[in-house]
């Protein structure tokens, strides 16, 4: 064996075993969001907006879930669910997304106005796919937020679960929403995606941070 296929072996075998340590490949750590003056200007932005926020503090959890550079969404016109930690990214794009997307949307297409928006929630220690891929999900980073459901002022509920093969008007109102979606997060999941996306919307912003591509299904 030459020596440089010898090294080329050895080093395939270092990165092999600390990949198998612990029974699972080493979730892949994302990169911090931004740098601090990206994230001064995000949130001067969202000030400007009018949009009411608190910052949160960094903080690193077990198995490398982590809250960096994170907000927490006060008001900004559309009571909504189960908001935690958020990237300001993240956050700035919800925004955008819940003030030029749905309101006017519900308006088109269910003659009415959402006065509430459901979510499962943002940040979650968790892996993607249910723990079976050994990579953490953006949720684990606070970098992701799936949606639910919407309310409507007279009442009415439309969610994803129902809505998205429900009347003609609840699946025009949700497929302009996933349009809209995904000319604003990098990756957009829904019920077309997979069954585990059957309830709900997944938005991130992973895949501009890292590649400047996006993903929507």
């Amino acid at each position: 064996m030459s020596r440089g296929v010898f090294y080329t072996y050895v080093l395939f075998a270092s990165v092999f075993l600390l990949a198998s340590c612990g029974g699972r490949q080493k979730p892949e750590v994302p990169p911090r969001s931004s740098s601090a003056e990206n994230v001064r200007q995000c949130m001067a932005a969202l000030t400007t907006k009018s949009v009411r926020f608190s910052g949160l503090p960094d903080r690193s959890f077990d198995g490398g879930c982590r809250t960096i550079d994170t907000i927490k969404l006060m008001d900004f016109g559309t009571p909504t669910t189960n908001l935690g930690a958020m990237t300001c990214p993240l956050a700035a794009n919800f925004t955008d997304w819940a003030r030029f997307a749905v309101a006017p949307a519900a308006k088109q297409y269910l003659g009415g106005e959402v006065v509430k928006i459901e979510t499962m929630g943002t940040f979650s220690c968790r892996n993607i796919n249910g723990g079976q891929s050994g990579k953490l999900s953006e949720h684990a980073f606070a970098n992701a937020v799936d949606v639910s459901a919407f309310i409507l002022r007279d009442g009415r509920r439309v969610s994803v679960l129902n809505g998205w093969r429900g009347s003609p008007e609840e699946q025009a109102f949700l497929r302009r929403l996933h349009q809209s979606a995904c000319k604003r997060f990098s990756t957009v999941l829904g019920p077309d995606y997979n069954g585990a996306h059957a309830n709900h919307f997944h938005f991130d912003m992973a895949a501009s941070m890292r590649t400047g591509s996006s993903f929507c299904r």
